[in-house]
């Protein structure tokens, strides 16, 4: 089973062309945790002619191993682009340290998009501050 939200998200990707023309609806490339390894998802990527970028569950290679030759070639991985991946998940630490949105204290989407917009405009400037 693939998950839910991933046809969701890769279907309203939409950003503008520098020079003009047709919006971009299809990323170079998708990095994923090992926990969305699914078949259903590598083949919904792969119709949609996205390189993925998935490492393999342990579970799954041992599984896959103990067939043999019966088991398969593994999946493609590029370890290098994994590691672009990192810098996501960091930057959306570096978002909930705020506690409020760390805890999504606001009750209204719009005070909690602005408090995002906050702490993003913050970390932004944080290099051209000139006193530590």
């Amino acid at each position: 089973m693939m998950a839910p939200f991933c046809v969701k998200v890769i279907d309203d990707i939409w950003v503008p062309r520098v020079g003009g023309g047709r919006p971009r609806t299809t990323p170079d490339a998708v990095l994923v945790d090992r926990a969305y390894p699914t078949k259903a998802t590598r083949e919904y990527l792969r119709a949609r002619g996205i390189r993925t970028v998935i490492p393999e569950k342990v579970d799954r290679v041992r599984a896959r191993k103990k067939k043999g030759s019966a088991g398969g070639r593994p999946p493609g991985f590029d370890a290098e682009a994994y590691t672009g991946r990192n810098v996501v998940e960091r930057a959306f630490n570096k978002v909930k340290q705020w506690r409020g949105l760390a805890t999504r204290y606001n009750k209204l989407a719009v005070v909690y998009r602005a408090a995002a917009v906050l702490s993003a405009v913050v970390a932004w400037l944080a290099p051209l501050r000139d006193t530590p």
